[in-house]
């Protein structure tokens, strides 16, 4: 196991910190943090993704652009001073495309482990850190029990908890805030809300370069 360097037990520290003494700016959250695309906002409960709750993200099959819809929230965050974490990504994240999008990589912690129980740890340990505005994983297996617990665990932290999920979970039950299905389209990503807390069904198509820039 390798010695972590000084910037990285630093940054570890500092984490630890803001999470013990929460956000350093305490104003009181918004339901729900804009996605960026007005279009999609325009049908999301509150105007965006979630915050303090769980949303599912469910590609009919991997490599069809499923992060982009994510990223200028993701942006958002990182410029308003919170972290960003992404828990056992089944691909790395290209840097230079999250620079592209204006995430800013120094608040960007990546959490890799071949543990499925482990990543799941991580998952709920990070979501009830305040000082994280989006934790997103890709759990190999999760039951309702345990999304359960990893929205209790958003609801205490204050942020958007994201999971990617595999299309056959779009048959099982989830307590989930929004659940969306996501498809290949040939002008974009098409998004079909199967539920969403407060609202209803809707699928719309959206494209990353119609997000508005913030």
């Amino acid at each position: 196991m390798s010695t972590a360097t000084p910037a990285r037990a630093a940054l570890l520290a500092q984490l630890a910190q803001l999470c013990r003494n929460g956000r350093a700016d305490e104003r009181p959250l918004p339901p729900a943090q804009p996605s960026g695309f007005a279009a999609l906002d325009a049908v999301l409960p509150g105007g965006g993704w979630p915050v303090g709750a769980i949303t599912e993200l469910m590609p009919a099959v991997s490599g069809i652009g499923e992060l982009s819809v994510l990223l200028p929230a993701l942006a958002c965050l990182t410029r308003a001073g919170r972290y960003l974490a992404l828990i056992a990504p089944p691909y790395l994240p290209y840097p230079p495309a999250l620079l592209r999008h204006g995430v800013q990589l120094e608040r960007l912690l990546l959490v890799r482990t071949a543990d499925p129980t482990a990543a799941l740890w991580a998952a709920e340990q990070l979501l009830r850190c305040p000082a994280f505005g989006a934790v997103l994983a890709w759990p190999e297996q999760i039951d309702e029990r345990r999304v359960r617990r990893l929205q209790l665990a958003a609801e205490a932290g204050g942020n958007c908890g994201l999971l990617y999920r595999p299309a056959a979970a779009t048959q099982l039950p989830s307590p989930a805030a929004l659940r969306l299905r996501l498809r290949a389209a040939s002008d974009g990503l098409r998004i079909e809300i199967q539920k969403a807390r407060g609202g209803h069904a809707h699928a719309l198509v959206v494209h990353p370069a119609a997000a508005a820039v913030a």
